[in-house]
C-alpha cells in the first residue's frame, strides 16, 4: 500500500538532489503524490537503461539530447529534443543515451522507489 501521507506538492529543481542510478543516469523527482509523479533526468552519454518494466504509465519528453529507446523484440525508436513518448503499465522499455541529454518523465501512479530525494 502506497503511503498517502508521502507526498510534495512543489519543489524547485536546483534545491534538490539528484540520485545517479543505474551509472550515469541523474533522476531528480519534482512534485508526487500517491496518484503520479514528475521526475527530471540527466542521462551522460555512454549510459544505459537495461530494459524493465513497472506498474505505472511513462510520459516522457525530450529537453535536449537523444536516447534509443530499447523495446521487446528488439524493437527501438529514436527519441531528440521536442520529442514525447510513453509506455504503458508493464510494457517493458531501456535506453542507450547517444548523447548527453536532459527529459522530463511523468509516472501515474507514482513510483514509491523514486520518493527517495
Amino acid at each position: 500500500m502506497r503511503d498517502k501521507n508521502k507526498r510534495r506538492k512543489n519543489a524547485e529543481l536546483k534545491d534538490l538532489k539528484a540520485v545517479e542510478k543505474p551509472a550515469g543516469i541523474f533522476r531528480t523527482t519534482l512534485s508526487f503524490h500517491e496518484q503520479s509523479m514528475l521526475c527530471h533526468f540527466k542521462m551522460a552519454r555512454g549510459s544505459t537503461i537495461p530494459l524493465h518494466n513497472h506498474e505505472a504509465v511513462q510520459h516522457g519528453y525530450v529537453l535536449q539530447g537523444k536516447l534509443r529507446f530499447l523495446l521487446n523484440e528488439g524493437k527501438s525508436f529514436i527519441a531528440t529534443p521536442g520529442m514525447s513518448y510513453a509506455f504503458d503499465p508493464w510494457e517493458h522499455h531501456g535506453a542507450e543515451v547517444l548523447e548527453d541529454s536532459e527529459v522530463l518523465e511523468f509516472f501515474t501512479p507514482m513510483r514509491p522507489e523514486y520518493a527517495d530525494n
